[in-house]
């Protein structure tokens, strides 16, 4: 299908964008499956794919990269530091560790069978090797079980493997421009490491030093709660949120990381210890308002816009990468819970519920493909591989559930 598409202005395309993925997000959620999926297929239904109505611009480009750093900013302000790190203590680091490495593995083994370049095969098994923390954290939601101790180890293996994720792409950017020369690559990894102790180093200081700031009670907040209320200026403590993060992600691009890295870690930072429960609310809504409400649906529409379906002329490839992706996460998971204790049946629960893809993963495919580090059927067949994944894994997961809650 090769219909020219409209050239129709940006705000004609924002409206359209922002119509169509509201309608069909709340389409997907009436059949519990998450609003992005709707998003993403209300992209595919304008894009040219099918219709051929919008196409990605310049503009879209920009918001789309709006929409990343809000979202990863929420998914960031909503995690717990300090739960994740005590439920990953002892052998339970084996988890995420394993959970990760063995798809990474698999997925790089694929791009190698089918003879894909270094870095797709890199992007397709770093892909492969994500679960998506947002979408596991709605599924255990739904089915009631995210407050279970395996609800938990699920979440913190998600968020284990989404920090790993970050971190191995951030190295590739940090080396993207790099000859692949075996002195060149020694080279690079080095510097590269060192750039990564280094953010690493910075990250570690700033959670020390909240930490301290913590012990001695409300102080930040107080502290806070002065400075907003000298100030004249509307929306001051979004403000004050807004530089931090942003300083963190400005620290993270001169060290040769991509801003969401920096963006990210930083967002973690805050609590409701450090700045208190009120503040927290009001700058989670503030975000929320604007991720959830505006940029994320464009966010995940203009992935379906860059998505086209007749580029997936080697069937074979993606149905290799959709079993392997299942199989690779699904095993990894079970054995990481066999080794650290867990019986079978809730060892696979733990794969299973470390399956959906999606948010983090098409982020990053996102990237790599408007800075053309994949074509389009690679990230093609990536964006059909968090779709198929995170619709299929609530199923699976009620269906083990069940099995444990009536069999054992």
């Amino acid at each position: 299908m090769n219909n020219p598409s409209l050239e129709l202005s940006l705000f004609t395309n924002l409206l359209l964008l922002l119509v169509f993925s509201r309608i069909f997000g709340e389409i997907l959620e009436r059949f519990n499956q998450p609003a992005m999926i709707g998003e993403i297929l209300a992209g595919i239904i304008l894009g040219p794919s099918i219709l051929n109505i919008i196409h990605r611009t310049e503009e879209i480009r920009i918001i789309s990269e709006l929409g990343i750093f809000f979202f990863v900013i929420l998914a960031g302000v909503e995690i717990n530091i300090d739960e994740i790190l005590n439920s990953l203590r002892g052998k339970n680091i084996i988890m995420p560790v394993i959970s990760f490495i063995l798809p990474f593995v698999c997925g790089f083994g694929v791009g190698i069978l089918f003879n894909l370049d270094i870095t797709a095969t890199f992007f397709l098994g770093l892909c492969i090797s994500i679960t998506a923390l947002p979408v596991s954290v709605r599924i255990l939601m739904d089915l009631g079980k995210l407050n279970t101790e395996l609800g938990q180890k699920i979440i913190s293996v998600a968020i284990f493997n989404d920090v790993l994720a970050l971190m191995f792409f951030g190295m590739f950017w940090n080396n993207k421009n790099a000859t692949l020369t075996i002195k060149s690559f020694l080279k690079v990894v080095f510097l590269s490491f060192l750039k990564l102790f280094a953010f690493i180093f910075i990250l570690t200081i700033a959670y020390i030093l909240v930490k301290k700031m913590v012990q001695k009670g409300n102080y930040i907040k107080v502290y806070l709660d002065k400075i907003v209320s000298i100030l004249k200026i509307k929306e001051p403590l979004f403000t004050l949120f807004f530089i931090f993060i942003l300083v963190f992600s400005t620290i993270s691009e001169n060290l040769g990381f991509h801003f969401i890295v920096g963006s990210f870690f930083a967002s973690m930072l805050i609590s409701e210890s450090l700045i208190g429960k009120e503040n927290l609310h009001i700058i989670q809504s503030s975000t929320s308002n604007i991720a959830m409400g505006l940029l994320a649906p464009i966010f995940f529409a203009s992935i379906g816009l860059e998505t086209n379906l007749f580029s997936l002329t080697n069937l074979s490839l993606v149905l290799v990468v959709l079993l392997i992706a299942f199989i690779s996460k699904i095993i990894s998971g079970y054995f990481a819970g066999r080794m650290t204790g867990l019986n079978p049946t809730t060892s696979l629960t733990l794969g299973v519920g470390l399956n959906a893809r999606g948010i983090m993963e098409l982020i990053i495919a996102n990237i790599a493909f408007i800075n053309n580090f994949i074509n389009i059927e690679i990230f093609s067949i990536l964006v059909l591989m968090g779709l198929v994944t995170t619709m299929l894994t609530p199923i699976f997961l009620k269906l083990l559930f069940d099995y444990k809650e009536n069999y054992q």
